[in-house]
């Protein structure tokens, strides 16, 4: 055996013995408390005709992009479309990329320069860690939500700072208090950019525009792969923004355009999201109603408004044990393990989805605490 695959078998081998070892499933007929599909728009047969629909009236566009953007794949409907989207969330221009970790790698790769800062909360999503250390940046965490941690890393923060935070955190479902981060933002003379992913759909166009702070922020990032059903995501700011990134942003420049079909599954999406208003609001029913059926029978829900709720759970093989029998008894809630999450606070991350019905919640709790304290 050569040495990589030594290493290759050592490392696995390591992962296979701290319970944290990962392996691909497919798609099962569980009760889905698992996927980011919030609004079941990715289930939407209405969606899946409208996109048809476009595909029809578009008879003259290619499978492929045939190339980046910078060379062929370039197409006057993806410029329109993501004009669009900004209009849609009230800002000046966007510029679409092929996920959400190639925007956050995009962004954070090439904007930040060296003797620039940047400080991301230490429960920030890995794209953005990426992306971050790709940079030659000073980089800084604070504590998760902590106005005092913050503030002490604005004090030492040189060259351009940028405050990097999620309207809502990806695994533990909470919202930071972003007023009071772009009041301190302000007061050093930091830029704030919000990644959006998991509130866009709960919150409407996001929490940035719930609360009217979109002249305030200088960057947002909204993915589509979560309450809007299909793939992509788009950097939101100023057309000199978007401008610089289509010149530095390496996951932009060197890969191949998103095909008409996905941007134009992107713009159905937006065309149907204002007309989910039900949707939204049964899914906020649903938030409520798991809130208050698991604390009356497990204290160890972590404090969320969002669609994505979290029981912690305290090791790998713990977690892995509680998730498994949740799924034998009929329901897909899956497992968070450390490294992804730090030790000690393995969890299980319940996703509610609008499509979820009272009785599917409600078996769902009383399973856990059934497999809790057996």
């Amino acid at each position: 055996m050569n040495p990589s695959e030594k290493f290759i078998r050592e490392k696995l081998e390591e992962r296979q013995l701290n319970g944290a070892y990962r392996t691909l499933k497919p798609e099962n007929n569980l009760v889905d408390f698992c996927s980011n599909d919030y609004l079941g728009l990715a289930h939407s047969q209405v969606l899946k005709d409208w996109i048809r629909e476009e595909a029809d009236n578009n008879t003259n566009v290619l499978n492929g992009s045939t190339g980046s953007r910078l060379l062929s794949g370039n197409l006057s409907y993806t410029e329109n479309v993501e004009q669009e989207i900004a209009a849609f969330h009230q800002s000046e221009a966007g510029l679409i990329y092929n996920s959400g970790y190639d925007a956050n790698l995009g962004l954070f790769s090439s904007l930040p320069q060296r003797g620039d800062t940047i400080i991301i909360d230490e429960l920030i999503h890995a794209s953005i860690i990426d992306g971050a250390r790709l940079s030659y940046a000073n980089r800084y965490t604070f504590k998760h939500n902590d106005l005092q941690s913050l503030e002490e890393k604005l004090k030492h923060a040189k060259g351009n700072c940028y405050v990097v935070i999620e309207s809502v955190y990806s695994m533990d479902g909470d919202t930071p208090p972003i007023e009071d981060i772009l009041s301190l933002t302000e007061k050093y003379n930091a830029q704030l950019i919000v990644d959006e992913a998991h509130a866009v759909g709960l919150y409407g166009k996001g929490v940035i525009n719930e609360l009217g702070l979109e002249n305030k922020v200088f960057a947002r990032i909204i993915t589509f792969g979560k309450a809007l059903g299909c793939h992509g995501a788009i950097v939101l700011g100023s057309k000199q923004l978007r401008e610089y990134l289509i010149n530095f942003s390496r996951s932009f420049i060197y890969t191949t355009a998103a095909s008409f079909h996905q941007i134009a599954a992107i713009k159905m999406a937006y065309k149907l999201l204002p007309l989910s208003d039900n949707s939204i609001k049964t899914l906020q029913e649903n938030i409520q109603l798991f809130k208050s059926t698991i604390t009356e029978l497990n204290s160890n829900l972590l404090p969320s408004d969002s669609a994505i709720q979290c029981l912690i759970i305290g090791s790998n093989e713990k977690a892995r044990k509680m998730a498994n029998g949740i799924q034998n008894a009929g329901f897909d809630v899956r497992p968070i393990l450390s490294p992804t999450v730090s030790q000690g606070t393995e969890r299980l991350r319940i996703c509610l989805h609008s499509f979820n019905t009272f009785n599917e919640i409600n078996l769902l709790a009383k399973t856990i605490h059934k497999l809790t304290y057996a």
